[in-house]
């Protein structure tokens, strides 16, 4: 079964969503979700967001797709019961610690793999099916091919992007916005930088053959 997930920054984009057909949307709280620009939403807002979609019979998914430092994982944690509560129908992590955490406590809501876990083959997929995760959400730099034959042979389900921000960086692994500005991406301050012109020069004369070739297979 195919579902159309859609992510909505707002309420107003919520409402846009879910009033054009989306199956299920996901957003971010006021913390650890990986767009920190975004207008995401507070407390009253979550909770009024998830039973407006849940009226409708459309599902919710709330982004803790952060890596969390240590001194923040109690927080994590409980915004994550707080949603739960609230009656959210799956967490969409990056942060593996934080995901163990939340199968073990809450099974029966589902937990998700972010895009931010560079999930980008089946064993890979295999090892988030062991260990609880009911959704793993695959890295957008995957042939339809390989994501064709990760499905054929996973009982998990998979999740890929179909529009929008297609980072030309391995997802999880980028760190180009963080070492030119101090804004990581895993810590949901992406500056895009790969989005920017950019250029291709050739390789610099000053490289000899044996380097070169060294180079291509380092």
């Amino acid at each position: 079964m195919i579902e159309l997930l859609s992510p909505v920054g707002n309420f107003e984009c919520l409402k846009s969503a879910v009033q054009n057909g989306a199956n299920a949307v996901y957003f971010g709280a006021s913390s650890f979700g990986a767009r920190a620009f975004a207008g995401n939403f507070d407390d009253e807002e979550l909770n009024k967001a998830i039973n407006y979609a849940k009226l409708r019979n459309v599902k919710t998914h709330l982004t803790l797709n952060t890596l969390i430092k240590e001194n923040e994982f109690d927080d994590a944690f409980d915004l994550a019961k707080k949603a739960y509560k609230y009656g959210i129908d799956a967490i969409i992590v990056q942060d593996i610690g934080l995901a163990l955490k939340l199968i073990s406590k809450f099974p029966d809501i589902e937990i998700h793999a972010s895009t931010q876990m560079t999930t980008h083959n089946l064993e890979g997929v295999l090892q988030l099916q062991n260990l609880g995760f009911k959704r793993a959400v695959l890295s957008r730099e995957l042939s339809i091919d390989e994501i064709k034959y990760i499905a054929q042979n996973s009982n998990i389900d998979l999740e890929v992007f179909i529009h929008g921000a297609l980072c030309i960086s391995y997802s999880g692994q980028c760190l180009l916005s963080s070492m030119i500005g101090g804004r990581s991406g895993n810590r949901g301050k992406c500056a895009q930088p790969c989005r920017l012109p950019w250029t291709m020069s050739p390789v610099p004369e000053i490289f000899d053959n044996n380097v070169v070739k060294n180079l291509r297979y380092w």
